[in-house]
């Protein structure tokens, strides 16, 4: 099979690289051309990180302002599928990710082609999603499929772990009572299921039915209480990035900021998921399962 695949992305700690080896596996073994080209910063974030420097992102992350990329070149004019591969900053995609998005070398290329997007987030990934459909709607790609794998722990425990994660830079059980963090070994290894899809479809060039497929192995799932709680956490987190933004003393606020994420977390979900459950979602079905349907496809 001669077609020509990009798959272009970035990774702070390689787990999404590793998510990206195992997705395209199938797609290698076919015949196909696969390019992965593994973008960083101009000036690298630092991993692990550090509570001021992790918070100090999030303005320009949420508002998202694209940064500046290390230099890159990409080996082909075109390509017969492009897969994009992103996580999740603060219900954003993050700002190295964005910025490809942005990127003059990467708009070039996407023009009319088949775009898959695959994301490796803690839990919460449809604010981010909907921002990167939106640039590659702008660029005029053609969005064919969508892939989140997530940690399917409860919403507390992965907090706890993917800070954890991020703040010592040690992918390891905390305490060992915590479960490993981030999206687990077995759904990363399951992505090959993804891509043999996809390697049909590529095939034929015509994806038609592709994301409804990949819906039904799994490769999508919504849930409820993150999807309620992201719909309304993304609205204050855009209020706080454009208070923060026109501050020249950020660093006050960010810690204010920091404070509200833990009682928001701990404290708010729950009582506000509670009153949702008693009073308004079980006269909602209807709506809710239109949202569902709309998330969990491409368009």
């Amino acid at each position: 099979m001669s077609k020509k695949v990009l798959a272009i992305y970035y990774t702070q700690s390689g787990q999404l690289g590793e998510i990206i080896d195992n997705f395209t596996a199938p797609l290698i073994e076919s015949g196909a051309s696969v390019e992965k080209v593994c973008v960083q910063p101009a000036t690298p974030y630092p991993f692990p990180w550090k509570g001021k420097s992790f918070f100090s992102v999030m303005p320009d992350c949420v508002l998202a302002v694209p940064g500046e990329l290390a230099p890159f070149q990409l080996k082909e004019s075109s390509y017969d599928l492009i897969i994009f591969g992103y996580q999740a900053w603060f219900l954003s995609a993050s700002i190295p990710a964005n910025t490809i998005l942005h990127h003059p070398a990467f708009r070039a290329i996407v023009k009319g082609t088949p775009v898959i997007t695959i994301t490796g987030a803690r839990n919460m990934w449809i604010n981010a999603f909907e921002k990167v459909k939106k640039v590659l709607q702008d660029a005029d790609a053609k969005l064919v499929g969508n892939i989140s794998l997530v940690d399917k722990h409860p919403n507390p425990v992965s907090f706890v772990t993917i800070l954890k994660w991020m703040f010592t830079g040690k992918r390891e059980r905390y305490l060992n009572i915590f479960p490993l963090p981030g999206v687990s070994d077995e759904d990363s290894k399951n992505t090959k299921v993804f891509g043999t899809i996809v390697e049909q479809y590529l095939v034929k060039n015509n994806w038609d039915g592709l994301q409804e497929e990949l819906v039904n192995e799994k490769a999508v799932v919504i849930k409820y209480p993150l999807m309620y709680i992201e719909s309304k956490a993304g609205h204050i987190f855009k209020i706080w990035a454009n208070i923060i933004a026109k501050r020249k003393n950020k660093t006050a606020w960010l810690v204010a900021f920091k404070y509200y994420l833990i009682i928001a977390l701990f404290v708010a979900a729950p009582i506000i998921l509670t009153v949702d459950a008693i009073f308004f979602k079980p006269f909602l079905s209807r709506k809710i399962k239109a949202r569902k349907q709309y998330l969990l496809g491409v368009n």
